[in-house]
């Protein structure tokens, strides 16, 4: 740890001449804080407590305690820092995002240290940690043992310095051992009073989709309140889930123009992920952090093209979500589940320049994973330009730029060489699905250009320019170019026209029966800035199909997508970003596990309501009896909030009104009765409201209404003829405990029985006229007084074709 704290002295020492912080004896030179200033330290004074101050703990051997103590400098409290294990564990508030480089901050703070064993004055400083190595000496003070010191300085963030962390702390001077003289070094102190004035950043661009960017009745793309790129789907118990490059995380609209600067592919280090049971109604998940120095994998940076797998390892079923970390290398996280929590089980990447076979590939990217029949399983990757060794018409038509390999037993390492995938003019995105015993091999084309040998003359048959060709073999580890089967999709500008061109990203996955292709397109993107896209890119499916000899057809790019799988379940509590179209609002994750999915889950809501927004669900089954009421768990913002419940459309009938109140800023379940809520619908929330954020919802819920009451009321139908005509006896038998009063209708006459008695039979015979009697049906119609209630029941009794002549 020597060596980790002297660099730290250096870096303060620098940092302070250049931030111009001055010091003369002790106290720090007073400056005026810019007129746009805020405070920006929460609970300054510990009038509230300890939160949000923790122990600096950025270093593993720092420690201490901190406890309020009524020793104040002003008003009641103040914080008194007992068990200091090193010379910087002090008291510390994490100002990410409040502060911005190249701004000037005013700091003050008080403190007092009354060891009688400690020095007769001692120097305390005011320091920020930037992240890493990176500690800045804001300011300081040495006051006499048993008085207040003061600081009241102000610093200025040196613009090439990086914020994205920035935690303010109170310590003292640093030396090798303090350990040694702790009463020197590691003396009780207590501050008081701490400020930090200055301009905060100016808000994020919002990056709510404010228009309907997924057309009602249309099932592509998949969402349309974010973004998501290189899906990979991925089926377990019933649902589907799909892992998607996060391509919203570099989303920044104009608050003007409503459009983005270009996506950065190489700011994005998250996945994101949505699931579903139908294909259409999408559950959001929210975004992985898998990499960057807050993520799961902090060794890694990027997180591209997700690739996903689950095998039982050590008894126990594990699920393995493999991404590029750039181009550079591959790697991969373990969850407990499809969802997470995910935990990182390497501290190097999985696959990068070392890994046997992997030569000569310039990108080791887009990992996908296949676990066969027999347990074992591979990994496939790489891409990029072919190696300059090859001729030029080579370099073109057989790259040989991905490979295979296998992983080990626990999936998280390889084993052996890996193999050449010799696709025709192939340029990335490697993916393997099995049917029956044929593999598939899926992958993106490349355009030519010089990374290909230049100009060349295509092979015949090969694919062109960004198209998913694909290959089959009998064996996962065996690709040579003969195995080259022809085009599985053509480029998605094809079908999406201007502005929506480029390479591409697939999956094929099986689900109940039927495969599905996946690929995306910037449909969402130009639905907001029209013909003009900055590559921010949306998920889609087509169902595929394949031919007789088990080659594919190939897939036809649509809006309208998939049929949907089956009809949505409204009888549950299901989660508010259950989502088929929306218009105008935003996800986020707060505190606590989903109440869907479980423990160890996120939970996420929906926010960014404004008025006129709306979310809508696909086919909803209410029923026969349909549903009773509906149930919202929602966090009111202000009040005046109102949510319709509305069937077929946003402007459709109103089945409900959900008065948004309760208290602004807690959660409350509100219920309202449902009328008309019976068959199945699309079934649209529509939100209104005074302007602003009106109000973040949690969950759903519908109740169903209970099935009106039944008579046991049965009937029969014979038939036997009478001097050449038929006739039709009915019998009517009331298994009921109350008389009912029955009336019997045919073609031929109806009868009214005034009451039959429980557990009483009564008949009635229609002449028909009718030599040739056609087959027909007989109507029963009971009714009966039962508590005090008109309780009825219709039957029918059927009857064959009959010949009296």
């Amino acid at each position: 740890m020597q060596p980790h704290e002297k660099r730290r002295t250096r870096i303060r020492a620098v940092a302070m001449a250049a931030a111009g912080v001055l010091l003369a004896a002790g106290i720090a030179v007073t400056a005026p804080a810019n007129a746009a200033d805020e405070e920006l330290i929460v609970n300054g004074g510990f009038e509230s407590g300890v939160q949000p101050w923790f122990p600096n703990n950025g270093n593993a051997t720092d420690g201490a305690t901190l406890n309020v103590t009524t020793d104040a400098y002003s008003g009641s409290s103040a914080i008194r820092v007992t068990g200091r294990t090193t010379t910087g564990s002090g008291p510390m508030q994490d100002l990410s995002g409040k502060v911005q480089a190249g701004q000037t901050y005013t700091v003050k703070a008080r403190v007092k240290y009354d060891n009688p064993e400690s020095p007769a004055t001692k120097q305390f400083f005011i320091t920020m940690h930037y992240g890493g190595g990176t500690y800045t000496n804001l300011a300081s003070t040495t006051p006499a043992r048993g008085a207040w010191g003061s600081i009241n300085a102000t610093f200025t963030i040196p613009a090439s310095q990086n914020v994205t962390t920035a935690r303010i702390f109170v310590e003292t001077p640093w030396t090798a051992s303090p350990q040694d003289a702790p009463n020197t070094h590691l003396m009780d102190f207590v501050v008081d009073d701490v400020s930090v004035i200055g301009t905060p950043p100016p808000p994020p661009p919002s990056k709510t989709v404010e228009v309907v960017g997924k057309l009602p009745g249309e099932h592509n793309p998949l969402m349309g309140h974010k973004f998501g790129a290189d899906g990979y789907g991925f089926v377990h118990e019933g649902r589907v889930y799909m892992y998607m490059t996060n391509d919203t995380q570099g989303y920044a609209p104009d608050p003007v123009t409503g459009i983005s600067p270009s996506i950065n592919y190489g700011n994005i280090n998250q996945i994101t992920l949505i699931s579903s049971t139908d294909l259409v109604n999408w559950v959001d998940h929210g975004e992985v952090q898998v990499a960057g120095s807050t993520g799961v994998a902090p060794f890694t940076n990027n997180s591209w093209a997700p690739g996903m797998a689950s095998k039982v390892v050590n008894g126990q079923e594990k699920f393995f979500l493999y991404y590029a970390n750039g181009g550079g290398s591959s790697n991969v996280i373990t969850g407990d589940s499809p969802i997470g929590p995910w935990t990182s089980q390497r501290t190097s990447t999985l696959i990068n320049g070392s890994t046997p076979g992997a030569a000569g590939v310039s990108w080791l990217f887009d990992p996908a994973p296949l676990v066969d029949d027999d347990g074992k399983a591979y990994l496939y990757f790489g891409g990029g330009p072919a190696s300059t060794s090859f001729p030029a018409a080579e370099r073109f038509n057989n790259p040989k730029n991905i490979r295979v390999i296998e992983l080990g037993d626990d999936m998280v390492s390889t084993q052996g060489t890996a193999a050449v995938v010799d696709a025709p003019v192939a340029f990335e995105a490697a993916q393997v699905f099995k049917r029956g015993e044929k593999y598939y091999l899926s992958y993106s084309s490349h355009f030519g250009g010089n990374d290909f040998g230049g100009s060349q003359t295509p092979a015949p048959g090969y694919p062109g320019g960004g198209q998913i060709g694909y290959m089959m073999s009998d064996d996962p580890m065996s690709w040579p170019k003969e195995t080259y089967a022809g085009v599985m999709f053509p480029n998605q500008s094809q079908f999406f026209g201007t502005g929506t061109g480029g390479n591409n990203h697939q999956s094929v996955f099986e689900y109940e029966g039927k495969y599905y292709f996946t690929y995306h397109a910037p449909t969402l993107n130009k639905r907001i800035n029209g013909n003009t896209t900055q590559g921010y890119r949306s998920a889609h499916i087509q169902e595929l199909t394949f031919k007789e000899d088990g080659t594919v057809n190939q897939v036809v790019g649509t809006y309208a997508g998939v049929d949907q799988v089956r009809d949505f379940d409204p009888f549950r509590t299901f989660e508010a970003e259950t989502l088929g179209w929306t218009k105008g609002i935003a996800t986020a994750k707060i505190d606590g596990a989903s109440t869907e999915f479980g423990a160890g889950t996120p939970n996420l809501v929906v926010k960014d309501i404004d008025n006129g927004d709306w979310t809508g669900l696909s086919s909803v089954a209410f029923g026969d009896n349909g549903a009773q009421s509906v149930t919202v768990k929602v966090k009111p913002l202000q009040t005046g909030g109102q949510i319709q419940v509305r069937a077929g459309s946003e402007d459709g009938q109103v089945l409900g009104t959900i008065p948004v109140t309760g208290t602004v800023g807690q959660w409350t379940e509100l219920t309202a009765d449902l009328e008309g809520a019976t068959g199945t619908h699309d079934v649209f929330f529509t939100y209104s409201g005074p302007a602003g954020d009106l109000f973040e919802l949690d969950t759903w819920a519908f109740t169903e209404a209970s099935a009106a009451p039944q008579l046991d009321v049965t009937a029969s139908a014979s038939l036997r003829c009478v001097a050449g005509k038929a006739i039709v006896a009915v019998t009517v038998t009331n298994n009921d405990e109350a008389a009912a009063a029955v009336e019997i209708s045919s073609m031929y006459g109806s009868k009214t029985v005034a009451s039959v008695a429980p557990g009483k039979a009564s008949s009635h015979a229609f002449t028909t006229r009718l030599a040739n009697l056609p087959a027909g049906e007989i109507s029963v119609s009971a009714s009966a007084t039962v508590g005090g209630e008109l309780v009825g029941s219709d039957v029918t009794a059927s009857y064959p074709a009959r010949s009296c002549g």
